[in-house]
């Protein structure tokens, strides 16, 4: 019995009602665009946040993100109003319907092939943080201020996945100190500990993250998707696992196309040019 291919969405036809979505080329810019009010998100954007990078994961023309936020901030988080305001009014039923909807950005976010890069200028918080702490690169500024605020309107600090992949990025002590205390962190902290891969200035921040989206994008796709998948599958896994695993991986990306013409091009003593098969 044979069964049908899934179906290629192409994201550049997706129509977003809440938040803006750009494909230029092979690369999605997603942008956050609440700047009145620093970016907050809403239940509805939520979803499509989540709805977009699902679709994504079927769009083989899209091979890198970038995620940013409109004037001059990242994400404020949930906003007060829309959604603060409205949880404390529901039961605990409702309450885990939300909690897992949040957590579904983050599921969807790590489960698309594509790497994803945030570019973060000014406030990055609560939700906001969490998405940046999601993505694969993170390109700050020194105006940058980031904060896994949780615990001071009254939660925990383990939300969205944070105290499974915070401590990752910065280590255990550092996501302590910060889930703990929901303190700010600021642009040069942030880079001195490996929470932002390098800094711009707010001028530069977005051309910087699009340029090496660019750059990935112009790499090997599946080798690319087989990376980001690795890392997300060995934090659970032995060292002998992971190299089993990474042996098979890595079999599978030799069998590939693009494989063949880094060959052909480093024989001819050119640079090669990757299709992405």
């Amino acid at each position: 019995m044979t069964t049908a291919n899934p179906v290629t969405i192409p994201l550049s036809g997706y129509s977003a009602r809440h938040v803006l979505l750009t494909v230029g080329g092979a690369v999605a810019t997603v942008t956050l665009n609440r700047p009145e009010r620093k970016n907050p998100l809403t239940f509805e954007s939520y979803d499509e946040l989540a709805q977009i990078f699902r679709v994504a994961a079927r769009d083989k023309s899209v091979k890198a993100f970038v995620v940013t936020g409109a004037g001059g901030n990242f994400c404020s988080g949930g906003d007060v109003f829309e959604i603060i305001k409205p949880l404390t009014e529901m039961g605990a039923s409702e309450l885990l319907d939300f909690t897992r909807m949040t957590g579904a950005l983050v599921k969807a976010m790590r489960a698309t092939p594509q790497p994803i890069i945030s570019a973060i200028d000014g406030v990055c918080a609560g939700a906001g943080a969490i998405m940046a702490m999601a993505s694969d690169i993170r390109i700050g500024t020194p105006n940058a201020k980031v904060a896994f605020l949780f615990n001071r309107v009254g939660l925990g600090g383990c939300d969205m996945g944070a105290c499974a992949i915070l401590p990752r990025i910065i280590g255990q002590g550092r996501a302590a100190e910060l889930l703990f205390t929901g303190r700010s962190l600021g642009g040069e902290e942030a880079e001195r500990w490996g929470f932002f891969n390098r800094l711009a200035t707010p001028a530069a921040v977005l051309n910087d993250a699009q340029a090496l989206a660019g750059e990935l994008a112009a790499g090997p796709t599946f080798g690319n998707a087989m990376t980001k998948r690795m890392l997300e599958m060995e934090w659970a896994m032995s060292v002998e696992t992971a190299i089993e695993a990474e042996a098979v991986a890595q079999a599978l990306c030799m069998e590939t196309e693009d494989f063949a013409r880094a060959f052909r091009a480093f024989a001819d003593k050119r640079k090669p040019v990757f299709e992405g098969n």
